[in-house]
Order: structure tokens, then sequence, then C-alpha cells
């Protein structure tokens, strides 16, 4: 789908690219160093931040593990791994499907979904920290998912066309 965008929007050059590139990278290792001092704060350090955020991810969801993939809820190569940790710890629960006995499904379950308020009360908090301090305006933070969107998309395509 073409918005239209690229089309006016003046050219990348390599070095605003390659910065891009770097503050994204820093930005997914910061917020998985405020999601590990918040679970330290409150002294929940039985489960990592790429588990917490796993959690948060699948919500309400009763998913398969390739669907955490396929849905955006996990961008990792060790689910496995991590999806056996939390059903191992109560954070999830897991029952093979009726149909197909290779598949398994996955779900929070009460203690998962505790841990997983903790993120959205600190993300709550941040967006009202945000608003009030007039960090970022909702139109900047628009305007930045849109851009990551077509990043997203971009990078996608690139991918398919390699197989």
């Amino acid at each position: 789908m073409d918005d239209g965008f690229a089309r006016m929007a003046p050219q990348v050059t390599p070095n605003a690219y390659l910065e891009a590139l770097g503050l994204i990278e820093r930005m997914h290792r910061l917020l998985l160093d405020v999601v590990k001092d918040e679970f330290e704060r409150i002294s929940l350090m039985e489960i990592n931040a790429v588990q917490a955020l796993l959690l948060f991810n699948v919500g309400t969801h009763e998913v398969t593990a390739g669907e955490l993939k396929s849905r955006g809820f996990y961008q990792g190569s060790n689910v496995s791994y991590n999806l056996r940790k939390l059903v191992d710890l109560g954070y999830m629960h897991h029952e093979r499907s009726p149909l197909d006995r290779r598949s398994v499904r996955v779900r929070l379950t009460q203690k998962g979904i505790t841990a997983r308020g903790v993120l959205s009360a600190l993300f709550e908090r941040h967006a009202l920290h945000l608003n009030g301090e007039q960090i970022l305006a909702t139109s900047a933070v628009e305007a930045m998912n849109a851009s990551l969107r077509r990043l997203e998309r971009y990078w996608t395509e690139q991918i398919r066309y390699i197989y």
C-alpha cells in the first residue's frame, strides 16, 4: 500500500539512515533496561525483560508459538526457551491442540496477567509523563509510528526478495 509519502519525502542520506538504525537498536536495548529496572524495583526478578515483554504482547490472546512471531508478539530466535521458562514459572499456561498434537497454544495465567499489569502501569505512567513534561506530542509519536511502519514494510519486502 503506497501512501504517497515516499514521493514527497526528501532523499534519505546514508548517514541519516545509519543514525536511524543505531537509534532503533539503542532504543530496543534501553526499553529492555527500563523493563528490567521496573521489575527489579518491585523485586520481581525471576523473569527477564524479554520474557516480560512477551507476556505484555500476548496479553489476552491465546496463540501458538508460531503465531507469536507472525503476529509480531515476539521477535527473538529463542521463543521455545522463553515460553518453556514462562510455563515452568507459572506465568503462562500451555495446552496441546486436540486436533494437531504438535501444536501448543499458550495464554497467560493469573500470575502472567499480574506481571503484564506491571508493564501496563509502567507504560501508562511513561505516556502521562511524556505528555505532562511536553517531551513528545501525540502528533510526533504518530508521525514516528508511521515512519517506523513504512520502514518495517520496506525491510519485510527486502527479506521476501531473498527467498
